[in-house]
């Protein structure tokens, strides 16, 4: 209780909240926009947030995170062009809504869906992340070895089409975490003879790289593509009947939301998906899904949005990401002198009280913004591409410079940029490569202090039930994906009847 007094009053110095209020408001004008999202932004936000306090650092990037979920849904009502990747399914039926003339409509909900599914996920965090903390304290490194392999095994399913492309990017990620000196033997690896790389490759440039670099590539192939906006006069808060009409979806969709996020390697985009699939499964009346149905948006955006809190719990109770963008916020907080987990709880209160109530913040926050400004919002779709992606590009570099103002990492961005361009056009995707250099480290570390406890015996794994539970999981969660695969692939191939 003290500790949430703590925080409580803290939001009464006007800088703080003036910082949540800002982060919203880049949030929801980064998630309109189509090419940017929540992720890049937080990537190219997290080396200027060095220079500041831990709470308000953190506090910005939670609020950015929360609103560039909604945002995305600005144009993916107006200009069917998600500017953010958990707002794809929101388009489905959010788009021909607008075009039938209602899209203030559709606006107001996608909103009203938003806050509930974020309140719902925040009051998630708040409860579950001290509990979940609770059991870590029996985790040792064994346990802690588990569960990042078990992270890493997640990444089949996080996104892109191929279980198996997904597993190949985490392992990259995982490469790139070993670049440096090894700390327990002192051997150099993957150096090649720079003694700049002796520390390794700092994940801060390879984020922005991965995800604003290979987007300004890709951006460049589209300088003479034009997109058809929908007018929309204002925004409307949806009828009573509207809201009874959606109230099963939207509680449905919460639930899902939630379980997604508190999975480790999950996000709002799975979330979403799942959200818009199964309020099509429960509908009664299916015939007017992809042509406006209500449902179609309330499901994908209260899904989406119930992700956020509940993806940060195992991101701070255990320092496993739950989404991308949580792996970018658990960066900030190791960057900030911060480890994650139940030590977390009791060595920082006030911090974690201050997370909780800056997304809380953010939810009310970006709903007003929603309400009010969506139609300036929309506009941002207007700014030529040719300035806007250079002014991306050149924060990029900033960013990336900033950090240890080494030229180095300008060229890790680039290089990273490259690379997650190339691995696009392949159908690889960023996010496994993400959470792979941040697990890596995880991964290598706990696993050799285990066998040292362990007298580098491997059988000392199997004498702890919760690294068999762990390792259980880990091999379910990367045989699921190849059994669906397999299935579907005999239905495709099978002989009519």
């Amino acid at each position: 209780m003290e500790a949430f007094l703590t925080a409580l009053s803290a939001f009464s110095d006007p800088y703080l909240l003036g910082v949540v209020i800002l982060g919203t408001l880049g949030g929801v004008l980064v998630g309109a926009m189509p090419g940017l999202s929540s992720t890049m932004a937080t990537a190219l936000l997290l080396p200027f947030t060095l220079t500041m306090e831990p709470i308000p650092a953190i506090a910005l990037l939670s609020a950015l995170y929360c609103a560039g979920t909604f945002g995305g849904s600005i144009t993916a009502i107006l200009v069917n062009a998600p500017g953010a990747p958990p707002a794809a399914a929101t388009a489905f039926d959010g788009y021909p809504l607008a075009q039938k003339g209602y899209a203030g409509k559709a606006l107001g909900l996608a909103a009203v869906s938003s806050v509930i599914g974020g309140i719902f996920s925040v009051i998630v965090l708040i409860v579950a992340a001290p509990l979940l903390s609770r059991v870590a304290y029996n985790f040792g490194p064994p346990e802690y070895f588990a569960l990042a392999v078990f992270g890493l095994s997640m990444l089949a399913t996080i996104s892109g089409e191929s279980a198996l492309k997904n597993l190949i990017g985490g392992a990259i990620g995982v490469l790139i975490a070993t670049v440096g000196m090894d700390f327990t033997t002192g051997i150099e690896r993957f150096t090649f003879g720079n003694w700049a790389l002796s520390e390794g490759i700092h994940f801060i440039p390879v984020m922005i790289g991965l995800f604003a670099g290979a987007e300004f590539i890709k951006q460049s192939g589209k300088l003479d593509q034009k997109r058809f906006r929908v007018p929309l006069n204002a925004v409307k808060l949806p009828t009573r009947q509207d809201i009874k009409y959606c109230l099963g979806t939207i509680a449905r969709s919460c639930g899902i939301g939630s379980f997604i996020g508190l999975l480790p390697a999950e996000g709002g985009t799975v979330a979403a998906m799942m959200g818009y699939n199964e309020a099509k499964r429960f509908a009664k009346d299916k015939s007017q899904f992809g042509k406006g149905d209500l449902r179609g948006i309330a499901g994908p955006e209260a899904a989406n949005n119930a992700a956020t809190g509940a993806a940060m719990v195992p991101t701070l109770a255990l320092g496993i990401p739950g989404s991308a963008t949580t792996a970018i916020i658990l960066g900030a907080l190791l960057v900030h002198g911060l480890r994650p987990g139940p030590h977390l709880f009791t060595e920082q209160p006030a911090l974690l009280y201050s997370i909780f109530l800056a997304m809380l913040i953010a939810n009310f926050a970006f709903a007003a913004f929603g309400f009010l400004g969506a139609k300036v919002f929309a506009r941002i779709t207007l700014i030529p591409t040719e300035y806007l992606w250079p002014a991306v590009f050149i924060l990029a570099c900033v960013g990336s410079y900033a950090l240890e103002q080494a030229m180095l990492d300008i060229w890790v961005m680039i290089t990273a940029g490259v690379l997650g361009f190339i691995m696009q056009r392949f159908g690889f995707s960023a996010a496994p490569i993400i959470m792979g250099l941040i697990l890596g480290k995880l991964v290598e570390g706990t696993l050799k202090q285990s066998l040292i406890i362990f007298d580098h015996s491997w059988f000392g794994f199997l004498e702890r039930p919760i690294v068999l539970t762990f390792l259980f999981l880990t091999m379910l969660s990367i045989s699921l994906p190849f059994i669906s695969e397999m299935r579907a692939r005999r239905r495709r191939t099978a002989p009519e009847r």
